[in-house]
């Protein structure tokens, strides 16, 4: 959530600190939250979309694409299990 956070401000323009106050949050908690070191809570997440001028659900496509195409990458490196013995 947080590199899509990042990307996004980005791209609007903004400088971390402009946009946490466009935002209503902390400066060193949008950092945390960028860096993934923070949980983020529903009300911020409302308060992050509306200040890039995106909805919600805009916000969570994105992410929800990147978690599923990760958890192709890590089912595509499980490896089988050897066999032992004689069938």
């Amino acid at each position: 959530m947080g590199e899509r956070i990042r990307e996004l401000r980005k791209k609007a323009g903004y400088s971390q600190e402009s946009f946490a106050d466009a935002a209503g949050v902390h400066r060193t908690y949008m950092g945390t939250l960028e860096r993934g070191e923070a949980n983020v809570s529903l009300g911020n997440l409302q308060k992050i979309s509306k200040a890039l001028g995106i909805t919600l659900s805009e916000l969570f496509r994105t992410v929800e694409k990147r978690a599923e195409g990760a958890r192709r990458v890590d089912t595509s490196r499980m490896q089988r299990p050897q066999r032992t013995g004689s069938r």
